[in-house]
């Protein structure tokens, strides 16, 4: 067994179907906002107060802890409904609060709610977390520092017995994978400036993400630029990098994407927790880091910026494209009716793309969260068919239990969209 200490690895959950997803993967922890006090208001549809006791629930089930996101910039009229949320929270045994105004801070310490503070505060050194630690726990670094400045807070942190609030060392969390803003921790003001949309209020409509020209005012002429999405970073990727990162102190691996979808948060969350536990086993090593890395690059990306600013690097690579790269697609084919327990199959009514023998299936529902298999065995009216089209109703064969109403999908490379 190695040395490397064990490490919590937190999903992203923005809808029920992704918290179960990100459960179903291995996560130990996922984070989730309510309401609009979140930092994906915009990104996803946010879960309301009326769903906080099921997502607890949902969590306590199977282990796991649950992360309350309250980080947006806090204005007056938003305290009493911060106030409200922080009750309800500490009423449904919420694990923490991930706050950076100081008033969403303070009063979740007054009520014994663990803190961890956001990288919104974008804590950059050791005096930050020294400040900090009389109301929090964790720490959530920004995301701009390299490995060399993480290992000097860390260390400071266990020479000077740095203690947060629960009495325990101060523990350190950085994000491991998904998307970067082109501005400092994310406080950006483009959003607000272009369209009255602030993306430090988890609004943000992403005009950093398009196409721009530079011209000259006066002559008209245009400047000639290497990249039209010159602020627009490709994706962070430390898949490659674990076991650095690990060294470096940190006690926290955050995937970002609340805004993703549940094959995203599944596909994303396996593969650092495979990757995760292979570190702690002693047999990590760059054979399964490629074979992580393609499935991490199956799913919804930008491309990917290797190790990101925590090698050391001044600036991100940018994506040189709008949207995903990603190298597979899912195409929605139908809608389970029935599943029968004992067998292990699900009714499937074909409402849209058609699928055969041999294609890659994604079931995907709220309560099912992920299901995915390769489609081996499929009958219509009890005889087996090696292919189903759009108005049939198939049984197949599934490896997890799925429900009434989820949703059917074929998962394809990119190059066989077309086929």
């Amino acid at each position: 067994m190695s040395s490397v200490p064990q490490i919590e690895l937190t999903a992203p959950a923005g809808s029920f179907a992704s918290l179960h997803s990100a459960i179903k993967a291995g996560a130990d922890s996922v984070y989730f906002g309510l309401d609009k006090l979140n930092m994906r208001a915009r990104a996803a549809k946010p879960f309301t107060r009326e769903n906080l006791p099921e997502i607890v629930s949902a969590c306590n089930q199977v282990g796991i802890k649950s992360y309350l996101a309250l980080n947006t910039i806090l204005y007056n009229e938003d305290l009493e409904q911060m106030r409200t949320i922080c009750l309800d929270a500490r009423e449904q045994g919420v694990a923490a609060v991930i706050a950076s105004d100081i008033a969403a801070i303070t009063y979740a310490a007054e009520l014994g709610l663990e803190v961890h503070i956001s990288t919104q505060a974008n804590i950059s050194n050791f005096e930050a977390v020294r400040f900090f630690s009389q109301w929090a726990d964790v720490m959530v670094l920004a995301r701009e520092l390299s490995l060399k400045q993480i290992k000097e807070i860390s260390t400071r942190i266990t020479h000077e017995k740095i203690r947060g609030p629960s009495g325990n060392p101060v523990r350190l969390e950085v994000f491991v994978h998904g998307a970067i803003c082109v501005a400092i921790s994310g406080k950006c003001y483009m959003s607000l400036s272009q369209s009255g949309h602030s993306a430090n209020r988890g609004d943000c409509l992403q005009p950093c993400r398009r196409q721009y020209k530079v011209t000259e005012v006066e002559t008209g002429e245009e400047l000639i630029v290497d990249n039209e999405f010159v602020m627009s970073p490709k994706d962070l990727c430390t898949i490659s990098i674990l076991d650095r990162l690990a060294d470096s102190g940190v006690s926290i691996f955050k995937i970002e994407g609340r805004g993703r979808s549940p094959d995203y948060v599944g596909r994303v969350t396996e593969a650092y927790r495979q990757a995760l536990d292979s570190l702690f086993k002693g047999n990590y090593t760059q054979a399964k880091v490629k074979k992580w890395t393609k499935t991490l690059e199956s799913v919804f990306n930008r491309g990917f910026w290797e190790g990101g600013y925590y090698l050391g690097q001044k600036t991100g690579e940018w994506s040189g494209a709008y949207g995903s790269v990603a190298t597979h697609q899912k195409f929605f084919s139908g809608i389970v009716t029935n599943y029968f327990n004992r067998l292990g199959v699900a009714e499937v009514e074909i409402k849209n793309d058609g699928f055969k023998q041999g294609d890659h299936l994604m079931i995907i529902g709220p309560t099912t969260g992920t299901c995915e298999l390769k489609m081996k065995n499929c009958f219509v009216n009890d005889k087996p068919v090696k292919e189903v089209q759009k108005g049939m109703i198939a049984t197949i064969q599934v490896p997890d239990k799925v429900r009434r109403n989820d949703k059917v999908y074929i998962f394809r490379e990119r190059e066989n969209w077309q086929s």
